[in-house]
């Protein structure tokens, strides 16, 4: 990779596609890039935002295909989960009935690890996010996360998981409720790409979903995510 800017095959390989779809998709003005001395450049960056808002939109071979590119050395590639999700911060009665509260209370729980070192920016980047579009899906599953990575506030990359008793309102598309929520925090962008791209495979099954409703504690839900973890092929 070039150190500022992406070529049209760097470009391909991040995101898991061939060249010549990466093409199409920036010709149509899908995906954000600019012409420099007569080639596709991409920014970084850009690149990182337009896949992780693309996420909703992925089947089961995408979503593996967008994972399998980004292979980040601060996970575990057999159980990506494993390094950066614990009891500990899953959370089975999320305090909240509103979105702002759901947010809060996600960054509440992710700070019991210790390792945010300034909980105020970690949810302002959330909320910015939130901002630009939902994480919401039409599950019931939300994935609140910053747009960037927050290497100079977080000590690790780290998953907090919240289940609130009842769905609320949380703009996933046609309106929805969410009642599980995924806070994705990661200090690099491969690892953010990865973990969505994960989250995103293991929440398409209904069995998954079923036993987070219906987990009675918060060590219950981490060992069910684990297992399911475990088994992705």
């Amino acid at each position: 990779m070039s150190r500022d800017f992406l070529n049209l095959d760097e470009v391909a390989a991040w995101l898991g596609k061939d060249r010549r779809t990466v093409e199409k998709l920036v010709q149509r003005g899908l995906l954000p890039g600019r012409r420099i001395a007569g080639e596709w450049r991409f920014h970084p960056a850009e690149v990182t935002h337009w896949a992780e808002q693309d996420l909703r939109t992925l089947d089961a071979v995408e979503l593996a295909s967008l994972e399998n590119s980004q292979k980040s050395p601060e996970l575990d590639q057999q159980s990506p989960l494993k390094t950066l999700l614990h009891s500990e911060t899953c959370e089975t009665q999320l305090d909240a009935s509103t979105k702002p509260a759901a947010l809060q209370a996600l960054v509440e729980v992710a700070g019991r690890t210790w390792q945010i070192w300034d909980p105020a920016a970690v949810l302002n980047a959330v909320r910015d996010r939130e901002q630009v579009m939902s994480t919401g899906f039409e599950n019931g599953v939300a994935i609140p996360h910053p747009r960037n990575p927050l290497p100079e506030v977080l000590g690790q990359s780290l998953i907090a998981f919240g289940r609130t008793s009842s769905g609320i309102p949380f703009g996933a598309p046609r309106r929805t409720l969410s009642d599980l929520f995924f806070l994705v925090l990661a200090r690099d962008a491969r690892t953010h790409l990865q973990i969505l791209a994960r989250l995103g495979r293991l929440l398409q099954s209904p069995e998954i979903l079923e036993g987070l409703r219906g987990a009675a504690s918060g060590t219950e839900i981490c060992q069910l995510l684990l297992d399911a973890d475990a088994n992705v092929t």
